[in-house]
Protein backbone atom coordinates (compact mmCIF):
# COMPACT_ATOMS: atom_id res chain seq x y z
CA UNK A 1 0.00 0.00 0.00
CA UNK A 2 0.98 3.47 -1.00
CA UNK A 3 0.91 6.62 1.38
CA UNK A 4 -1.01 9.48 -0.41
CA UNK A 5 1.56 11.63 -0.98
CA UNK A 6 4.29 9.03 -2.94
CA UNK A 7 4.62 9.72 -6.24
CA UNK A 8 3.27 6.86 -8.36
CA UNK A 9 2.71 6.42 -12.28
CA UNK A 10 -0.88 7.17 -12.47
CA UNK A 11 -0.84 10.32 -9.81
CA UNK A 12 -0.61 13.57 -11.06
CA UNK A 13 1.33 16.18 -8.58
CA UNK A 14 -2.21 18.19 -7.99
CA UNK A 15 -4.01 14.81 -6.55
CA UNK A 16 -0.36 13.79 -4.48
CA UNK A 17 -1.18 17.43 -2.74
CA UNK A 18 -4.61 17.15 -2.12
CA UNK A 19 -5.70 16.56 1.30
CA UNK A 20 -2.15 17.25 3.02
CA UNK A 21 -3.56 19.94 4.03
CA UNK A 22 -4.33 23.80 3.28
CA UNK A 23 -1.52 26.63 2.79
CA UNK A 24 -3.83 29.08 4.52
CA UNK A 25 -4.16 28.04 8.01
CA UNK A 26 -0.81 27.09 8.88
CA UNK A 27 0.37 30.80 10.05
CA UNK A 28 -2.36 31.19 12.03
CA UNK A 29 -1.45 28.23 13.46
CA UNK A 30 2.10 29.18 13.96
CA UNK A 31 1.49 32.89 15.05
CA UNK A 32 -0.68 31.50 17.72
CA UNK A 33 1.75 28.99 18.76
CA UNK A 34 4.34 31.64 18.72
CA UNK A 35 1.76 34.19 20.84
CA UNK A 36 1.06 31.39 24.13
CA UNK A 37 4.86 30.69 24.18
CA UNK A 38 5.38 33.90 24.85
CA UNK A 39 2.38 34.34 27.13
CA UNK A 40 3.10 31.12 28.71
CA UNK A 41 6.57 32.60 29.81
CA UNK A 42 5.18 35.47 31.27
CA UNK A 43 2.63 33.92 33.05
CA UNK A 44 5.12 31.28 34.31
CA UNK A 45 7.13 34.11 35.50
CA UNK A 46 4.47 35.86 37.21
CA UNK A 47 3.47 32.55 38.95
CA UNK A 48 7.04 31.66 39.98
CA UNK A 49 7.37 34.96 41.73
CA UNK A 50 4.20 34.83 43.12
CA UNK A 51 4.25 31.25 44.51
CA UNK A 52 7.60 31.73 45.80
CA UNK A 53 6.20 35.15 47.95
CA UNK A 54 3.86 32.49 49.54
CA UNK A 55 6.69 30.59 51.26
CA UNK A 56 7.53 32.81 53.52
CA UNK A 57 3.72 33.15 55.62
CA UNK A 58 3.71 29.43 55.40
CA UNK A 59 2.19 27.82 52.12
CA UNK A 60 -1.10 25.09 53.29
CA UNK A 61 -4.36 25.12 51.53
CA UNK A 62 -5.98 28.23 53.21
CA UNK A 63 -2.54 30.29 52.38
CA UNK A 64 -3.08 29.39 48.84
CA UNK A 65 -6.61 30.13 48.60
CA UNK A 66 -6.69 33.02 49.85
CA UNK A 67 -4.07 34.18 47.53
CA UNK A 68 -5.94 32.77 44.44
CA UNK A 69 -9.25 34.65 45.64
CA UNK A 70 -7.46 37.39 44.95
CA UNK A 71 -9.28 39.00 41.55
CA UNK A 72 -5.70 39.84 40.31
CA UNK A 73 -4.09 36.41 40.89
CA UNK A 74 -7.94 34.69 39.95
CA UNK A 75 -7.72 36.39 36.38
CA UNK A 76 -3.77 35.83 35.61
CA UNK A 77 -3.99 32.10 37.29
CA UNK A 78 -7.09 31.62 34.20
CA UNK A 79 -4.86 33.06 31.66
CA UNK A 80 -2.34 31.23 32.45
CA UNK A 81 -4.50 27.87 32.25
CA UNK A 82 -6.12 28.91 29.00
CA UNK A 83 -3.20 29.82 27.31
CA UNK A 84 -0.62 26.75 28.12
CA UNK A 85 -3.90 24.29 27.67
CA UNK A 86 -4.37 26.34 23.89
CA UNK A 87 -0.76 25.88 23.46
CA UNK A 88 -0.91 21.99 24.09
CA UNK A 89 -3.14 21.58 22.06
CA UNK A 90 -1.81 23.12 19.00
CA UNK A 91 1.66 21.00 19.92
CA UNK A 92 -0.01 18.07 20.33
CA UNK A 93 -1.48 18.55 16.74
CA UNK A 94 0.90 19.10 15.23
CA UNK A 95 2.89 16.06 16.14
CA UNK A 96 0.06 14.12 15.57
CA UNK A 97 -0.74 15.27 12.04
CA UNK A 98 3.22 14.84 11.36
CA UNK A 99 3.34 11.36 12.73
CA UNK A 100 0.05 9.73 12.38
CA UNK A 101 -0.65 8.33 9.13
CA UNK A 102 -3.89 6.80 8.94
CA UNK A 103 -6.24 9.43 8.06
CA UNK A 104 -8.75 7.74 10.67
CA UNK A 105 -6.72 7.64 13.54
CA UNK A 106 -5.99 10.67 12.70
CA UNK A 107 -8.82 12.61 12.85
CA UNK A 108 -10.05 10.34 15.96
CA UNK A 109 -7.16 11.49 17.67
CA UNK A 110 -7.03 15.22 16.81
CA UNK A 111 -10.66 15.52 17.90
CA UNK A 112 -10.12 13.44 21.36
CA UNK A 113 -7.05 15.07 21.60
CA UNK A 114 -8.71 18.43 21.57
CA UNK A 115 -11.73 17.13 23.72
CA UNK A 116 -9.26 16.46 26.06
CA UNK A 117 -7.48 19.69 26.19
CA UNK A 118 -10.97 21.62 26.50
CA UNK A 119 -12.50 19.47 29.18
CA UNK A 120 -9.30 19.79 31.45
CA UNK A 121 -8.93 23.50 30.94
CA UNK A 122 -12.08 23.80 31.99
CA UNK A 123 -12.21 21.76 34.84
CA UNK A 124 -9.33 23.81 35.82
CA UNK A 125 -10.73 27.47 35.10
CA UNK A 126 -13.96 26.25 36.99
CA UNK A 127 -12.04 24.64 40.36
CA UNK A 128 -10.33 28.55 39.91
CA UNK A 129 -13.51 30.39 39.68
CA UNK A 130 -14.93 28.39 42.50
CA UNK A 131 -11.88 29.52 44.76
CA UNK A 132 -12.08 33.11 43.54
CA UNK A 133 -16.06 33.57 43.59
Amino acid sequence: MTMKWEKTPLKSDMARAQGLGSAKSGTEHWMMQRITAVSNAVLMIWAIFSLVGLIGQGVDYQTFTLWLAKPLNAILMVLFIVSTFTHACLGAQVITEDYVHNEGFKTLKLVAQKLFFIGLGFACVFSILKIAL
